[in-house]
Protein backbone atom coordinates (compact mmCIF):
# COMPACT_ATOMS: atom_id res chain seq x y z
CA UNK A 1 0.00 0.00 0.00
CA UNK A 2 1.22 3.63 -0.80
CA UNK A 3 -0.04 6.22 0.98
CA UNK A 4 1.00 9.87 0.06
CA UNK A 5 0.37 13.24 2.00
CA UNK A 6 -0.13 15.96 -0.79
CA UNK A 7 -0.63 18.96 1.48
CA UNK A 8 -0.70 19.47 5.24
CA UNK A 9 -2.80 22.10 6.46
CA UNK A 10 -2.46 22.99 10.20
CA UNK A 11 -2.67 19.15 11.24
CA UNK A 12 -5.51 18.79 8.74
CA UNK A 13 -4.09 16.21 6.16
CA UNK A 14 -5.04 16.13 1.81
CA UNK A 15 -3.63 13.00 0.57
CA UNK A 16 -4.11 9.33 -1.51
CA UNK A 17 -4.00 5.93 -0.58
CA UNK A 18 -3.14 3.42 -3.64
CA UNK A 19 -3.61 0.08 -3.10
CA UNK A 20 -3.41 -3.19 -6.00
CA UNK A 21 -6.89 -2.70 -6.66
CA UNK A 22 -7.04 0.92 -6.84
CA UNK A 23 -7.12 4.31 -5.29
CA UNK A 24 -8.76 6.58 -2.59
CA UNK A 25 -8.46 10.50 -1.43
CA UNK A 26 -8.15 11.41 2.17
CA UNK A 27 -9.52 12.68 4.09
CA UNK A 28 -12.01 9.81 3.31
CA UNK A 29 -15.49 8.91 4.35
CA UNK A 30 -16.72 5.50 3.79
CA UNK A 31 -20.29 4.55 3.66
CA UNK A 32 -21.41 1.33 5.99
CA UNK A 33 -22.16 -1.87 3.97
CA UNK A 34 -22.46 -4.01 6.72
CA UNK A 35 -23.88 -7.21 4.90
CA UNK A 36 -22.73 -5.90 1.66
CA UNK A 37 -24.43 -3.72 0.87
CA UNK A 38 -24.74 0.56 1.81
CA UNK A 39 -28.71 -0.14 2.89
CA UNK A 40 -31.04 1.52 0.71
CA UNK A 41 -28.36 2.43 -1.98
CA UNK A 42 -26.86 0.89 -5.21
CA UNK A 43 -23.39 0.13 -6.01
CA UNK A 44 -23.35 2.53 -8.84
CA UNK A 45 -25.52 4.87 -6.73
CA UNK A 46 -22.20 5.41 -4.24
CA UNK A 47 -19.84 4.83 -7.09
CA UNK A 48 -21.70 8.59 -8.70
CA UNK A 49 -21.44 10.20 -5.18
CA UNK A 50 -17.44 9.61 -5.40
CA UNK A 51 -17.03 6.99 -2.69
CA UNK A 52 -14.05 5.23 -3.64
CA UNK A 53 -13.92 2.92 -0.38
CA UNK A 54 -16.65 0.92 1.62
CA UNK A 55 -16.72 -0.37 4.60
CA UNK A 56 -18.25 -4.42 5.04
CA UNK A 57 -18.44 -6.56 8.03
CA UNK A 58 -16.61 -9.46 7.74
CA UNK A 59 -18.22 -11.21 10.98
CA UNK A 60 -22.00 -10.56 9.02
CA UNK A 61 -20.81 -11.48 5.82
CA UNK A 62 -19.42 -15.00 7.50
CA UNK A 63 -22.49 -15.80 9.03
CA UNK A 64 -24.52 -14.74 6.00
CA UNK A 65 -23.83 -15.32 2.71
CA UNK A 66 -21.03 -17.07 3.52
CA UNK A 67 -17.29 -17.15 2.19
CA UNK A 68 -17.87 -19.48 -0.13
CA UNK A 69 -20.42 -17.83 -1.60
CA UNK A 70 -18.69 -14.88 -1.46
CA UNK A 71 -15.38 -16.67 -2.90
CA UNK A 72 -17.40 -18.58 -5.53
CA UNK A 73 -18.72 -14.88 -7.23
CA UNK A 74 -15.32 -13.71 -7.35
CA UNK A 75 -14.71 -11.92 -4.06
CA UNK A 76 -16.99 -9.06 -2.44
CA UNK A 77 -16.22 -6.59 -5.22
CA UNK A 78 -18.07 -8.79 -7.64
CA UNK A 79 -20.27 -9.93 -5.43
CA UNK A 80 -22.15 -6.75 -4.57
CA UNK A 81 -21.49 -5.37 -8.12
CA UNK A 82 -19.28 -2.61 -6.35
CA UNK A 83 -16.24 -0.82 -8.74
CA UNK A 84 -14.69 0.97 -5.50
CA UNK A 85 -12.30 -0.24 -2.43
CA UNK A 86 -13.44 -2.34 0.53
CA UNK A 87 -12.51 -2.00 4.00
CA UNK A 88 -13.62 -5.05 5.98
CA UNK A 89 -13.86 -4.70 9.67
CA UNK A 90 -12.42 -8.23 11.45
CA UNK A 91 -15.46 -8.68 14.09
CA UNK A 92 -13.71 -7.33 17.00
CA UNK A 93 -16.31 -4.38 17.30
CA UNK A 94 -19.43 -7.58 17.87
CA UNK A 95 -17.24 -8.15 20.71
CA UNK A 96 -18.70 -4.86 21.61
CA UNK A 97 -22.13 -4.92 20.70
CA UNK A 98 -22.35 -8.17 20.94
CA UNK A 99 -21.80 -8.58 24.39
CA UNK A 100 -23.48 -11.32 26.27
CA UNK A 101 -23.14 -13.65 22.99
CA UNK A 102 -19.32 -13.66 22.80
CA UNK A 103 -16.55 -15.39 25.12
CA UNK A 104 -13.03 -13.91 24.82
CA UNK A 105 -10.01 -15.87 25.63
CA UNK A 106 -6.40 -15.71 25.09
CA UNK A 107 -6.35 -17.76 22.04
CA UNK A 108 -9.18 -16.03 20.49
CA UNK A 109 -12.92 -15.21 21.06
CA UNK A 110 -16.03 -17.17 19.99
CA UNK A 111 -19.38 -15.70 18.96
CA UNK A 112 -23.04 -17.02 19.87
CA UNK A 113 -24.57 -16.11 16.03
CA UNK A 114 -26.99 -13.92 16.52
CA UNK A 115 -29.10 -15.86 13.96
CA UNK A 116 -29.51 -19.32 14.86
CA UNK A 117 -27.08 -19.00 18.03
CA UNK A 118 -24.55 -21.65 17.07
CA UNK A 119 -20.96 -21.08 18.20
CA UNK A 120 -18.33 -19.71 15.98
CA UNK A 121 -14.64 -19.28 17.36
CA UNK A 122 -11.83 -16.57 15.61
CA UNK A 123 -8.67 -16.33 16.18
CA UNK A 124 -6.36 -13.22 15.60
CA UNK A 125 -5.02 -15.16 12.27
CA UNK A 126 -8.44 -16.58 11.05
CA UNK A 127 -9.55 -13.05 10.94
CA UNK A 128 -7.40 -11.72 8.67
CA UNK A 129 -7.60 -15.04 6.69
CA UNK A 130 -11.28 -14.38 6.44
CA UNK A 131 -10.87 -10.67 5.15
CA UNK A 132 -8.22 -11.78 2.77
CA UNK A 133 -11.20 -14.43 1.00
CA UNK A 134 -13.67 -12.12 1.19
CA UNK A 135 -11.42 -10.37 -0.79
CA UNK A 136 -11.00 -6.82 1.37
CA UNK A 137 -8.52 -4.40 0.15
CA UNK A 138 -7.61 -3.01 3.74
CA UNK A 139 -8.16 -5.31 6.35
CA UNK A 140 -8.46 -5.26 10.27
CA UNK A 141 -6.62 -6.50 13.36
CA UNK A 142 -8.91 -8.55 15.84
CA UNK A 143 -9.58 -6.03 18.77
CA UNK A 144 -11.07 -5.70 21.98
CA UNK A 145 -13.16 -3.14 22.14
CA UNK A 146 -14.89 -2.38 25.97
CA UNK A 147 -17.41 0.09 26.59
CA UNK A 148 -17.46 3.30 28.26
CA UNK A 149 -17.48 3.12 31.76
CA UNK A 150 -15.98 -0.28 32.02
CA UNK A 151 -13.78 -0.58 34.90
CA UNK A 152 -9.91 0.63 34.11
CA UNK A 153 -8.56 -2.71 34.97
CA UNK A 154 -10.78 -4.38 31.98
CA UNK A 155 -10.04 -2.01 29.64
CA UNK A 156 -6.16 -2.43 30.49
CA UNK A 157 -6.53 -5.97 30.11
CA UNK A 158 -8.25 -5.45 26.70
CA UNK A 159 -5.54 -3.19 25.26
CA UNK A 160 -3.29 -5.57 26.66
CA UNK A 161 -4.62 -8.25 24.45
CA UNK A 162 -5.31 -6.07 21.41
CA UNK A 163 -1.85 -5.28 20.77
CA UNK A 164 -0.95 -9.34 21.62
CA UNK A 165 -3.42 -10.25 18.93
CA UNK A 166 -2.20 -7.49 16.53
CA UNK A 167 1.45 -9.18 16.86
CA UNK A 168 -0.46 -12.38 15.34
CA UNK A 169 -2.49 -10.79 12.75
CA UNK A 170 0.52 -8.97 11.89
CA UNK A 171 2.36 -12.53 10.93
CA UNK A 172 -0.45 -13.46 8.53
CA UNK A 173 0.45 -13.58 4.59
CA UNK A 174 -1.51 -11.16 2.97
CA UNK A 175 -2.37 -11.39 -1.08
CA UNK A 176 -0.24 -8.70 -3.29
CA UNK A 177 -1.79 -5.28 -3.02
CA UNK A 178 -3.36 -5.96 0.03
CA UNK A 179 -3.00 -4.03 3.56
CA UNK A 180 -3.64 -4.77 7.33
CA UNK A 181 -4.18 -2.12 10.14
CA UNK A 182 -3.96 -2.26 13.87
CA UNK A 183 -6.09 -0.53 15.75
CA UNK A 184 -5.39 1.17 19.05
CA UNK A 185 -7.44 0.80 22.44
CA UNK A 186 -6.83 2.62 26.19
CA UNK A 187 -10.46 3.79 26.86
CA UNK A 188 -10.38 7.23 27.88
CA UNK A 189 -6.90 6.77 29.31
CA UNK A 190 -4.40 8.62 27.79
CA UNK A 191 -1.23 5.90 29.55
CA UNK A 192 -2.79 3.27 28.22
CA UNK A 193 -3.78 4.77 24.80
CA UNK A 194 0.15 5.92 24.56
CA UNK A 195 1.34 2.38 25.86
CA UNK A 196 -1.17 0.89 23.04
CA UNK A 197 -0.23 2.99 20.26
CA UNK A 198 3.66 2.21 21.23
CA UNK A 199 2.93 -1.66 20.67
CA UNK A 200 0.96 -1.63 17.20
CA UNK A 201 3.78 0.91 15.79
CA UNK A 202 6.91 -0.98 16.79
CA UNK A 203 4.72 -3.89 14.27
CA UNK A 204 4.92 -1.51 11.59
CA UNK A 205 1.59 -1.65 10.07
CA UNK A 206 0.88 -0.26 6.53
CA UNK A 207 -2.15 1.75 8.57
CA UNK A 208 -3.35 2.50 11.94
CA UNK A 209 -7.01 2.87 13.47
CA UNK A 210 -8.29 4.76 16.61
CA UNK A 211 -10.73 2.22 18.23
CA UNK A 212 -12.56 2.58 21.06
CA UNK A 213 -14.10 5.99 20.31
CA UNK A 214 -17.84 6.41 20.03
CA UNK A 215 -18.75 3.62 22.49
CA UNK A 216 -20.64 5.57 24.31
CA UNK A 217 -18.65 8.45 26.00
CA UNK A 218 -19.18 12.35 26.03
CA UNK A 219 -18.77 14.07 23.00
CA UNK A 220 -16.04 15.86 24.33
CA UNK A 221 -14.52 12.77 25.11
CA UNK A 222 -14.32 11.36 21.82
CA UNK A 223 -12.68 14.27 20.57
CA UNK A 224 -10.01 14.56 23.04
CA UNK A 225 -9.23 10.85 22.87
CA UNK A 226 -9.27 11.33 19.00
CA UNK A 227 -6.85 13.99 19.05
CA UNK A 228 -4.49 12.32 21.65
CA UNK A 229 -4.33 8.73 20.12
CA UNK A 230 -3.68 10.86 16.46
CA UNK A 231 -0.16 12.11 17.65
CA UNK A 232 1.18 8.54 18.89
CA UNK A 233 0.39 7.27 15.32
CA UNK A 234 3.06 7.61 12.58
CA UNK A 235 2.63 10.61 10.37
CA UNK A 236 3.73 8.91 7.09
CA UNK A 237 0.34 6.60 7.79
CA UNK A 238 -3.27 6.82 7.19
CA UNK A 239 -5.08 7.23 10.62
CA UNK A 240 -8.55 5.89 10.60
CA UNK A 241 -10.89 6.82 13.47
CA UNK A 242 -13.52 3.95 13.50
CA UNK A 243 -17.42 4.73 14.05
CA UNK A 244 -16.63 8.64 14.10
CA UNK A 245 -19.48 9.71 13.31
CA UNK A 246 -21.86 13.20 13.31
CA UNK A 247 -20.73 16.18 10.83
CA UNK A 248 -18.64 18.58 13.53
CA UNK A 249 -16.94 15.06 14.88
CA UNK A 250 -15.93 13.89 11.70
CA UNK A 251 -14.19 17.90 10.91
CA UNK A 252 -12.90 18.00 14.39
CA UNK A 253 -10.77 14.33 13.39
CA UNK A 254 -9.72 15.68 10.47
CA UNK A 255 -8.67 18.91 11.81
CA UNK A 256 -6.59 16.20 14.35
CA UNK A 257 -4.90 14.85 11.49
CA UNK A 258 -6.97 11.94 10.92
CA UNK A 259 -7.47 10.80 7.37
CA UNK A 260 -10.37 7.81 7.34
CA UNK A 261 -13.83 7.68 8.98
CA UNK A 262 -16.94 5.34 9.32
CA UNK A 263 -20.35 5.56 11.04
CA UNK A 264 -23.67 4.07 10.43
CA UNK A 265 -25.60 7.90 11.26
CA UNK A 266 -26.02 9.05 7.58
CA UNK A 267 -27.87 6.39 6.75
CA UNK A 268 -29.29 5.26 10.01
CA UNK A 269 -30.57 8.48 10.75
CA UNK A 270 -31.97 9.07 6.79
CA UNK A 271 -34.46 4.91 7.48
CA UNK A 272 -35.35 7.06 10.40
CA UNK A 273 -36.65 10.47 9.11
CA UNK A 274 -33.95 12.21 9.75
CA UNK A 275 -31.74 14.42 7.57
CA UNK A 276 -28.53 16.71 7.20
CA UNK A 277 -28.21 19.70 6.07
CA UNK A 278 -26.10 22.76 6.30
CA UNK A 279 -27.99 24.22 9.03
CA UNK A 280 -28.30 21.25 11.40
CA UNK A 281 -30.03 17.74 11.12
CA UNK A 282 -33.90 17.89 10.29
CA UNK A 283 -36.42 15.42 11.40
CA UNK A 284 -39.11 15.32 8.71
CA UNK A 285 -42.12 13.90 10.89
CA UNK A 286 -42.00 17.32 12.03
CA UNK A 287 -45.67 18.20 11.29
CA UNK A 288 -43.88 21.77 10.64
CA UNK A 289 -42.95 19.95 7.16
CA UNK A 290 -46.06 19.13 6.17
CA UNK A 291 -46.49 21.76 3.33
CA UNK A 292 -43.07 22.45 3.06
CA UNK A 293 -41.86 23.53 -0.41
CA UNK A 294 -38.25 23.33 0.09
CA UNK A 295 -35.79 20.79 -0.20
CA UNK A 296 -34.11 18.69 2.04
CA UNK A 297 -31.53 21.28 2.14
CA UNK A 298 -31.42 24.75 0.00
CA UNK A 299 -28.09 24.35 -0.16
CA UNK A 300 -27.29 20.80 -0.99
CA UNK A 301 -28.00 20.84 -4.81
CA UNK A 302 -27.82 16.57 -5.04
CA UNK A 303 -30.64 14.86 -7.41
CA UNK A 304 -33.10 14.52 -4.02
CA UNK A 305 -33.08 18.21 -3.20
CA UNK A 306 -33.43 19.17 -6.95
CA UNK A 307 -36.56 17.12 -7.91
CA UNK A 308 -38.61 17.02 -4.56
CA UNK A 309 -39.74 18.99 -1.53
CA UNK A 310 -39.72 18.35 2.56
CA UNK A 311 -43.44 17.83 2.05
CA UNK A 312 -43.63 14.90 -0.52
CA UNK A 313 -40.49 13.50 1.75
CA UNK A 314 -42.21 13.41 4.81
CA UNK A 315 -45.57 12.09 2.91
CA UNK A 316 -43.56 9.23 2.03
CA UNK A 317 -42.40 8.58 5.37
CA UNK A 318 -45.82 8.97 6.91
CA UNK A 319 -47.24 6.36 4.63
CA UNK A 320 -43.98 3.98 5.26
CA UNK A 321 -43.38 4.37 1.98
CA UNK A 322 -39.83 2.19 1.22
CA UNK A 323 -38.72 4.89 -1.62
CA UNK A 324 -38.71 7.52 1.55
CA UNK A 325 -35.51 5.88 2.99
CA UNK A 326 -33.86 5.83 -0.50
CA UNK A 327 -34.40 9.71 -1.04
CA UNK A 328 -33.47 10.32 2.16
CA UNK A 329 -30.01 8.06 2.44
CA UNK A 330 -29.28 9.24 -0.87
CA UNK A 331 -29.16 13.18 0.12
CA UNK A 332 -27.62 12.24 3.33
CA UNK A 333 -24.44 10.17 1.95
CA UNK A 334 -24.20 13.29 -0.99
CA UNK A 335 -24.00 15.65 2.03
CA UNK A 336 -21.22 13.72 3.71
CA UNK A 337 -19.35 13.54 0.38
CA UNK A 338 -19.92 16.74 -0.41
CA UNK A 339 -18.52 17.52 3.19
CA UNK A 340 -15.54 15.63 2.42
CA UNK A 341 -14.80 17.46 -0.77
CA UNK A 342 -15.01 20.73 0.86
CA UNK A 343 -12.55 19.46 3.59
CA UNK A 344 -10.11 18.12 1.47
CA UNK A 345 -10.03 21.29 -0.73
CA UNK A 346 -9.69 24.17 1.83
CA UNK A 347 -6.79 22.02 2.96
CA UNK A 348 -5.37 22.18 -0.20
CA UNK A 349 -5.69 26.14 -0.34
CA UNK A 350 -4.54 26.94 3.53
CA UNK A 351 -8.02 27.33 5.18
CA UNK A 352 -9.14 24.25 6.67
CA UNK A 353 -9.71 25.72 10.14
CA UNK A 354 -11.87 28.65 8.57
CA UNK A 355 -13.89 25.90 6.80
CA UNK A 356 -14.33 23.98 9.84
CA UNK A 357 -15.47 26.67 12.14
CA UNK A 358 -17.60 28.40 9.49
CA UNK A 359 -19.14 24.95 8.66
CA UNK A 360 -19.72 23.51 12.30
CA UNK A 361 -21.14 27.36 13.23
CA UNK A 362 -23.66 27.37 10.88
CA UNK A 363 -24.39 23.50 11.35
CA UNK A 364 -25.24 24.08 15.09
CA UNK A 365 -27.57 26.67 14.59
CA UNK A 366 -29.79 23.93 14.18
CA UNK A 367 -33.03 22.98 12.49
CA UNK A 368 -35.61 20.62 13.42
Amino acid sequence: MEFRIEVVDGKARAGACRLGAGEFRTPAFMPVGTRGVVKAMTAEEIDRMGFGLVLCNAYHLYLRPGVEVVEAAGGLRKFMGWGGLILTDSGGYQIFSLKGMTRIEETGVEFRSHLDGSAHFFTPESCVELQARLGADIMMALDVCPPYGAPAQEIERAAALTGRWASRCRKVDLPEGRALFGIVQGGVYPEMRERSAHELTALDFPGYAVGGVSVGEPRELTREMTELTAGFLPADRPRYVMGVGTPPDVLHAVGSGCDMFDCVLPTRMARNGAVFTARGRVALRNAKHAKSEAPLDPECGCEVCERYSRAYVRHLFMSNEITAARLATFHNLCFYAKMMNLARDAIVEGRFESLRRDFVAKYEEGES
